[in-house]
């Protein structure tokens, strides 16, 4: 029995050890992929058509040197920026990008190969490939970008009725009124297209309590935007907060909902 014993005990503390070193192993595996993959803080970002939007991609390591950056986007001929050689290079430039992509020379010692693309068009949505080599590893990663139009909607009102305008949203969205109690509301809603396509909004709900708050949320398949407005005699205070959709498809309800209780108890507090 004594031997029984010391068998089993011999077997036990095999199987930890053994089961440790695999828990070691994988832990480094991670660390080390981690450690010298490139990474991204947003792969499917949405840019606002006419502004500027940033494609990050970085090293997660703390200090590098001798770095090679190079983005690229499917579908087209040449670079859509290049750094080599401790300088950037427009040889083999394409011409859809000239003049409106850089980077952060001074954050790449950090790793960080992040990409400012400017006046964002629809032209510009598609797979990015950003690669990075230093003497400290390196990698690719693949940025999804899509592209539209949205803003934040502006409030007035006049003879108790509210009115919401909405100046740039793309693709076409959907506009509903809400009350605080997350109810539903009949509002007014038409739409304009301007020759480049962008829509403009304008929404009123009538009638209105002259101290009573509204919420509006104007979606596409894209861009969720949710405003709160909190009318006084005097002024209409107004919050606005906007999701953006992980894939191509409209934002979940449960999603929404959680959003307008947040705001509502941003307001009722």
């Amino acid at each position: 029995m004594g031997i029984l014993s010391r068998i089993i005990f011999c077997s036990m503390i095999i199987l930890i050890i053994l089961f440790a070193f695999a828990i070691i192993l994988i832990l480094s595996l991670a660390f080390s992929k981690t450690a010298f993959g490139v990474l991204s803080t947003n792969t499917a970002p949405v840019g606002n058509l006419g502004e500027d939007q940033l494609l990050s991609c970085y090293l997660p390591i703390p200090t590098v040197s001798q770095v090679s950056v190079s983005w690229e986007k499917s579908g087209i001929i040449g670079f859509v920026y290049q750094h080599t050689n401790g300088a950037a290079s427009f040889k083999n430039q394409n011409p859809q990008f000239k003049g409106r992509t850089e980077l952060f020379p001074n954050d790449l010692v950090t790793g960080n190969a992040s990409l400012m693309l400017r006046n964002v068009r629809l032209s510009d949505e598609g797979e990015y490939y950003c690669t990075i080599s230093s003497s400290q590893g390196g990698g690719r990663i693949t940025i999804s970008l899509r592209t539209a139009a949205y803003t934040a909607p502006t409030f007035t009102l006049t003879n108790n009725v509210l009115a919401a305008e909405a100046s740039r949203w793309f693709p076409e969205p959907n506009v509903t009124w809400f009350s605080l109690e997350q109810e539903v509301l009949q509002g007014d809603t038409t739409f304009s297209q301007s020759s480049f396509g962008i829509y403009s909004i304008t929404s009123k709900l009538q009638p209105v309590n002259k101290s009573g708050s509204y919420m509006l949320k104007i979606e596409n398949d894209l861009v969720t935007s949710v405003s709160t407005a909190r009318l006084t005699e005097t002024e209409i205070s107004k919050f606005s907060y906007f999701a953006f959709s992980v894939a191509s498809s409209l934002l979940p309800s449960p999603h929404l909902r959680i959003m307008i209780s947040v705001l509502c108890v941003f307001y009722v507090t």
